[in-house]
């Protein structure tokens, strides 16, 4: 896990797809997925969680919201993403 070390394990993996979603609908089933399996989304940052769904990029994209940040602010530091 990245921060706190002292939480479960979650799973973290990375796909590619193709979709005809907007990047906004896209997050929307993302966040809905996690929710299904069991996430339960607090103030804490990188708290205990099933699992992780982020969106790292959307095409050539650059999109800066309240919501979501693409490319993925973090990503050059995912190893798993290069």
């Amino acid at each position: 896990p990245l921060g706190p070390q002292d939480q479960p394990d979650y799973l973290n993996a990375a796909v590619a797809l193709k979709t005809t979603l907007a990047p906004e609908e896209l997050l929307n089933h993302t966040q809905r997925i996690e929710l299904q399996q069991g996430r339960v989304r607090k103030a804490e940052r990188w708290g205990p969680r099933t699992l992780d769904l982020d969106i790292m990029l959307f095409g050539n994209e650059v999109i800066n919201t309240e919501r979501l940040t693409v490319p993925h602010y973090d990503m050059k530091n995912r190893g798993f993403m290069l």
